[in-house]
């Protein structure tokens, strides 16, 4: 089990060494760093750009090693967190996409560069180092930031929510199509529990403090203090309206700590409550407190902003609408030639239905494995934060039902470019004049774009007002990986879940002929479970 590096600093060795060694690590970052141009925030929405970080992560392990065969000391507690981590990225390495396609493979290299790694800069101000100080200073940026890691752990609950994962198996790293196996510590369990509590989220940090004091209380080490568990946990039961199970957590609390200031007023507080609530019962006594393991539904998952929350959810499950014999018989699959396109006329392009009424259709074989590859190579570079437009502005902004990353191509960019984009004007019948470039999205940890519609409605006719075009009429979406678990693409209004297949497209009209908008059409991107979910995306419009 990997411990965070200060377990092992701060318990033997010399305080000389650490310095020394902290400022050969100045030299790797150094080096490391010198050619590279500054890593944008939101690192974490990214599963294709967080690939970089480990090579990055790598190669400071590596360089740790070195110094450690190097000086004579050799102590024995650097080298044993050193070896720990050697093997997690000779494994990492291997497969950077594949590892990081496990979610808490994802949350944890946020973790341990913007916490672990940086512990070391903390030793080094106990002692000033002026050399390490500035330099770690520097380089700092090129580092994931709070922000990012708090995201990671966002999408784990995110993740856990939409996939119906109890606590303990996502703690044993047991999701479906995993190929490297990840665990969460007890410190770790901790973590997210009380990153949950901090926003208010009383529904998550019980299950994850409840789930760090299981492990626990199973054996496993922590520097975390089980008294600083049951103190969140007890008050997020209680938040969560569970008095006498707030009760009992709060008095196992006082056991192990009699001097807890906050545990023996808030004990009071909920055993005057409790009382109140049996006197206005007329009941005399209280029941005793539910001794059963807290799960998923032993507290009800409090109400979002989205309506069709549940609808949504279950469809990226699998639990979709189920055609009828009778409907099935109306699908249908064939070559499309595009209205005998010359182009077509020798390959036509292999089409199947996806859904009769609003009609979806898949093409298969819609690029090659090469072209895939040139795409993602031209992207990846320019890859920013994904946006959503403003109803009421119409312009571009971020948003947090949007955890991805994307770029926009341009058929002069290179010849593959203006060979897809020929591809899929002869297919469609609509021409690449009236689309948007073509929009290539990787999406990050529990990368998602929750139920949104293509096309402006009535409430919001300027929505591209600014691109001087007129509604979008269609959607072209390319898949450009197969995901392991998740990731889907859902129609909450009718039922349909259509799951990625590398090198096929979906396309479907956003408007009837009318020119008035198809409110069936409304869709998302479930959040991906295990993988690294690659797409791009072409909208047409009609003409302003």
């Amino acid at each position: 089990m990997q411990q965070p590096v200060s377990d092992f600093l701060n318990t033997r060795g010399s305080k000389q060494f650490c310095l020394t060694m902290a400022t050969f690590l100045v030299l790797t970052l150094l080096t490391l760093w010198s050619f590279s141009s500054p890593v944008q925030a939101e690192i974490f929405t990214s599963i294709g750009q967080m690939t970089d970080l480990i090579f990055a992560e790598r190669e400071l392990v590596q360089s740790l090693k070195e110094y450690i065969e190097a000086e004579e000391l050799k102590l024995e507690a650097v080298k044993s967190w050193a070896d720990k981590l050697d093997l997690l990225t000779r494994a990492s390495t291997s497969d950077p996409e594949g590892f990081l396609a496990h979610p808490v493979n994802a949350y944890k290299l946020m973790k341990r560069l913007n916490t672990e790694w940086s512990e070391l800069e903390s030793l080094v101000l106990q002692d000033p180092s002026d050399g390490f100080i500035s330099n770690m200073s520097v380089h700092r940026q090129y580092f994931p930031d709070e922000e990012d890691e708090k995201g990671a752990a966002k999408a784990l609950l995110r993740l856990q929510d939409t996939y119906k994962l109890d606590s303990e198996s996502f703690s044993k790293g047991k999701l479906p199509g995993v190929r490297y196996n990840a665990e969460l510590t007890v410190d770790d369990c901790f973590d997210m529990g009380k990153l949950a509590y901090n926003e208010n989220d009383y529904y998550h940090s019980v299950l994850w403090m409840q789930q760090a004091l299981r492990q626990m209380d199973s054996g496993e080490d922590a520097k975390t203090l089980k008294a600083d568990i049951l103190d969140y946990l007890s008050y997020s039961v209680y938040q969560m309206g569970d008095l006498p199970r707030a009760i009992e957590l709060t008095r196992r609390l006082v056991a192990i700590d009699p001097s807890h200031q906050r545990a023996g007023t808030n004990l009071r507080y909920f055993e005057r409550l409790l009382s109140k609530e049996l006197r206005d019962l007329g009941r005399s006594q209280q029941e005793p407190a539910d001794e059963r393991p807290i799960q998923l539904d032993t507290y009800e998952r409090p109400k979002d902003y989205l309506p069709e929350r549940e609808v949504y959810e279950a469809l990226c499950r699998g639990e979709g609408v189920k055609m009828t014999p009778k409907r099935l018989s109306r699908l249908f699959c064939r070559y499309q030639d595009g209205n005998r396109n010359p182009r077509l006329l020798l390959k036509p392009m292999k089409e199947e239905d996806e859904w009769d009424s609003p009609h979806i259709v898949r093409f298969l074989e819609a690029l090659s494995d090469e072209e895939i590859e040139k795409i993602k190579e031209l992207a990846k570079p320019n890859l920013a934060r994904a946006t959503v437009r403003d109803p009421n502005t119409g312009v571009l902004t971020v948003a947090h039902y949007r955890v991805s990353k994307s770029a926009w191509l341009e058929g002069e960019d290179d010849p593959v470019i203006a060979r897809v984009n020929q591809r899929i004007e002869d297919v469609t019948g609509l021409s690449v004049n009236t689309a948007e470039l073509l929009q290539v999205a990787n999406y990050g940890v529990g990368g998602q774009y929750e139920p949104h519609y293509d096309f402006s409605r009535k409430d919001e006719p300027d929505a591209f007002k600014s691109l001087g075009t007129g509604n979008r009429v269609a959607t072209f979406l390319n898949y450009m990986s197969d995901v392991e678990a998740g990731g889907a693409t859902v129609f909450p209004d009718f039922g349909a879940a259509i799951w990625p297949r590398k090198g096929t497209a979906v396309f479907w009209y956003n408007l009837f002929k009318s020119g008035e908008g198809d409110y069936r059409t409304r869709h998302a991107a479930c959040p991906v479970l295990v993988g690294s979910k690659w797409g791009y995306r072409l909208e047409y419009f009609l003409n302003a």
